[in-house]
């Protein structure tokens, strides 16, 4: 089988640091050679570009809308632009995004995604997107701003019309954890009608559990599993979704 990508994972945080070599070991055991990992608040960038010096990890930097608190807008903002002045080898802006969960912190989301919306425009840098119970707010963004490198939204759960709105415009849906519920009969429908070069897959370690993971830590390795799941549902093999799903992430990212 072709060599897998872990799109997405968090592997800067502290939860992996008793045995991250380990977790290294066990994802290449499992076929994943490669490791997306995306900064989240101004303070874990440095953790983020460290882990970047591995000649298997790609890194990007953002703001992530679930930790409004820790972010200061403008000085972020700011910050965040001078460290891809100094950091050419982040791939991406992100994660950054839109969480309607939080409704209190609704507007100052707005605010700080499109500040990175921008820089990313400026930049021509693709995004890395958080997006939940906001497809359609966002993608009519992103159809107004036009982001020249598109980009992928993360974690994706919507609709096939959802889907391939997001795909117009230039962005790849990240296919993880819950692909493998049973119960997610919408998100299997759209994963089965994404074109072969319209998604890439991905864990969200530690989080969003596989099925029969609950409550454990994810890890990179479970890519494989989100592989053969992928495959059963679009009735092709692990071979050609672990090939197509790598030479999208290598498009997007510039990846060797």
């Amino acid at each position: 089988m072709s060599r897998l990508v872990d799109a997405h994972c968090h592997l800067d945080f502290s939860v992996f640091a008793a045995d991250r070599a380990g977790v290294f070991e066990r994802a290449r055991e499992a076929g994943v050679e490669s490791f997306l990992v995306p900064g989240t608040t101004r303070a874990r960038w440095p953790d983020v570009v460290a882990m970047g010096a591995r000649e298997d990890v790609a890194v990007c930097l953002g703001l992530h809308p679930c930790f409004m608190d820790a972010h200061d807008d403008l000085g972020d903002i700011a910050a965040l632009s001078e460290w891809l002045d100094r950091h050419p080898e982040v791939v991406a802006i992100g994660e950054c995004g839109l969480d309607a969960r939080f409704a209190d912190s609704w507007h100052a989301q707005w605010s700080l995604l499109e500040a990175q919306l921008r820089l990313a425009r400026a930049r021509r840098l693709p995004l890395v997107l958080h997006c939940v119970h906001a497809n359609d707010v966002l993608a009519r963004r992103l159809r107004q701003l036009a982001p020249p490198a598109g980009g992928l939204i993360h974690g994706f759960a919507g609709s096939p019309e959802q889907a391939m709105a997001f795909y117009r415009l230039g962005f790849v849906l990240g296919l993880g954890g819950a692909t493998t519920y049973p119960r997610a009969q919408r998100l299997r429908r759209t994963v089965a009608a994404l074109p072969d070069d319209g998604y890439v897959l991905e864990t969200d370690s530690p989080d969003m559990p596989l099925a029969g993971h609950q409550g454990e830590r994810n890890e990179p390795a479970r890519v494989a599993e989100v592989c053969r799941i992928v495959a059963e549902l679009r009735e092709q093999t692990e071979s050609r979704v672990a090939a197509d799903s790598t030479a999208t992430a290598c498009r997007l990212f510039a990846l060797d």
